[in-house]
This record gives C-alpha cells, sequence and structure tokens, in this order.
C-alpha cells in the first residue's frame, strides 16, 4: 500500500513540474513580442540626391545609427522611408547621420565638406524640391513656342 501511495504521489509531482515549465516559456515569448511591436518607429522625409550612388549612400547613413532597422530612399520622390526603435534613437539623430554624409534632409544641411567630396554625378541642387508626394509638375513653356 506505502508504494501505490508513494509512487501516486512522485507521478502527480512531476505532472505539476512540468505544467510550471510549459506555461512559463509562453509568458515569456509573449512579452518579448509585445515588446518589440511598441518600439518601433516609421518615419519619412526628404532628402536631396540625384542617382542610385546617392541612394546606397543615403541609406548606409540612416542605416549606420543604432536603432535604425530599415531605410529606403526614392530617387524620383526624393524622399526616405526609415523604420527605427525610438528606445534607441530619434529622427534628429537619423537627420544628422544622413547631412554628415553629405546630403541636405528636410531639417539638416548637408555636410559642405562631406558634399565636396561626393561624386560628380551625386553633386545635388541645394536648392532641389523634396517632392514627397511623388507628383511631377508640369514643365512651363510660357517662354517658349510649341
Amino acid at each position: 500500500m506505502k508504494k501505490v501511495i508513494l509512487s501516486v504521489a512522485v507521478i502527480v509531482a512531476m505532472g505539476l513540474t512540468s505544467c510550471k515549465n510549459e506555461t512559463k516559456k509562453v509568458e515569456e515569448t509573449t512579452t518579448t513580442e509585445v515588446s518589440k511591436e511598441i518600439a518601433m518607429t516609421d518615419l519619412s522625409f526628404g532628402v536631396r540626391g540625384n542617382c542610385g550612388m546617392c541612394k546606397n549612400t543615403i541609406e548606409k547613413a540612416a542605416n549606420s545609427v543604432d536603432g535604425v532597422a530599415s531605410a529606403n530612399w526614392d530617387v524620383d520622390k526624393k524622399k526616405i522611408d526609415v523604420s527605427f526603435d525610438d528606445t534607441k534613437t530619434d529622427a534628429m539623430t537619423i537627420h544628422k547621420a544622413i547631412a554628415a554624409s553629405g546630403y541636405d534632409t528636410e531639417k539638416v544641411a548637408g555636410s559642405k565638406e562631406a558634399y565636396n567630396n561626393l561624386p560628380s554625378c551625386c553633386k545635388y541642387d541645394h536648392e532641389m524640391a523634396m517632392n514627397q508626394s511623388g507628383e511631377m509638375k508640369s514643365e512651363d513653356h510660357s517662354n517658349h513656342n510649341h
């Protein structure tokens, strides 16, 4: 009789122990996933540039900021889309990193020294519109006849 009671006690103890471990693992996974979603911020802003080489340099500068998950600069729209962890960095830090590589953003002028070291195809017009909507302006033909 003692052996039966002892066997039942051992089986119950093993059952309770394995349930506790499984429950704990599920809670840890859920907590981690939720905190990652909360911290990510998406941002879009204008950046002046001309070509594919500009695209590489601008995206590399943005991605070099700790906390930036992705950066994609649109050559036609002169706009960058950035996704970043707002607990590690902020928008102004990203603007400054891009400006340090020689490119003007909406908030920070590009470094003159870095701009002067850009390849000739990347030397953009400092008055260039940063066309975020992607709409092309119709050409003004009022000064000549068609």
